[in-house]
């Protein structure tokens, strides 16, 4: 249930129907919007007569049921503004929102060595990424395959940030290790195969650095905003959703099918920011521009594309990977479209 102010309501109203709510056992959560200001209501309100909160105050313009499952999540909570996620990064603040320049994010699947990880930044910040992006901790079908080199590849990724002044985004994959993941991520990353991680969920709402969620491999658009919930119910706000593709029934030419429809459906049913990730999507590098400019199109905010300095060498997903090179033209190509949508970061721009 959200209750919307009329504009110019005088503070003290706002902050009196919020103690009345509190006295009710229910949790206000004030939303200052562009014109209004709204109090979304998370607890058992299904009871709760709207007339009689109505009648709490006359500068109280409307009272309304949220009728998603995702209630914090939901577009209706924000009264149908959008977010705006903010992430401090060795060069300043960057944001990613619907508003927002589309955000790069770029680097290897997995850090190998200092080496090739400070390397990789370099050339993606030269580019105009203003993330990169590189799995300590990586999760694989197989025991067998690199499991990444754990604690010690923090260090590095430390060491490429004060290398190429980029904000950094990992994955963590155990509530145990989310406290040293926190500590070096500009980010928290929670990928596909731990998107119903319940207890991981809980405990990265549970810390300050914004969280990066994707969607699971066989997760319908409902179950991936419940998963953003369970983050947002624990206390944190800064949530980017990542679609980062689907598993169907085509394996034999992608590796998974990009659902870029599934942004449009986003942008109706949640103010959270979006993030398209091309290279998982498909699974292929060759494939990798195509989707990125398509996804641009369709209204992401953001995209993360791996980049390794040798694909043909890299410890885990090479064939999707593009080298540098190939990363500077594409952010050349996307500018087009960008700037098109005009959406396009100042600083992308001057590097292409």
């Amino acid at each position: 249930m959200i209750i919307v102010f009329k504009n110019g309501t005088p503070e003290p109203e706002i902050q009196s129907l919020d103690q009345e709510m509190r006295d009710w056992g229910l949790t206000p959560e004030k939303i200052v919007g562009q014109h209004n200001v709204v109090i979304g209501l998370v607890g058992e309100t299904a009871a709760l007569d709207p007339d009689r909160i109505r009648d709490l105050s006359p500068w109280i313009e409307s009272v309304l049921r949220v009728g998603k499952p995702y209630k914090r999540v939901s577009r209706e909570f924000r009264h149908g503004a959008s977010s705006r996620v903010a992430v401090s990064t060795p060069k300043g603040p960057v944001f990613f929102g619907e508003s927002d320049p589309i955000v790069l994010v770029a680097g290897p699947c997995s850090v190998e060595n200092e080496a090739m990880i400070v390397e990789t930044a370099q050339r993606v910040a030269a580019a105009g990424a203003s993330f990169l992006r590189g799995g300590a901790y990586k999760p694989r079908t197989s025991p067998y395959a690199f499991q990444g080199h754990g604690e010690s590849a923090l260090g590095l990724l430390a060491a490429a940030r004060d290398a190429s002044g980029l904000g950094i985004i990992t994955e963590v994959m155990d509530t145990a290790d989310l406290e040293k993941v926190a500590e070096v991520a500009d980010v928290v990353q929670i990928g596909a195969r731990n998107m119903q991680n319940f207890p991981l969920l809980k405990a990265a709402g549970a810390q300050s650095k914004p969280v990066l969620l994707k969607r699971g491999l066989s997760a319908t658009i409902e179950e991936w905003l419940m998963a953003a919930e369970y983050i947002l119910a624990a206390g944190n706000s800064q949530v980017i959703l990542c679609e980062r593709g689907i598993r169907t029934f085509d394996r034999q030419h992608l590796r998974n099918t990009l659902d870029l429809a599934a942004v449009a459906v986003l942008r109706s049913l949640t103010h959270l920011p979006i993030m398209v990730d091309p290279s998982h999507g498909t699974g292929w590098a060759e494939y990798v521009p195509a989707l990125a400019k398509a996804a641009i199109a369709v209204g992401t905010d953001s995209l993360m594309i791996e980049v390794h300095p040798n694909p043909a060498k890299a410890l885990s997903d090479g064939p999707q990977s593009l080298t540098p090179d190939q990363f500077a033209v594409l952010t050349q190509e996307l500018a087009t479209i960008g700037n098109a949508v005009g959406r396009w970061p100042q600083s992308a721009a001057i590097a292409a």
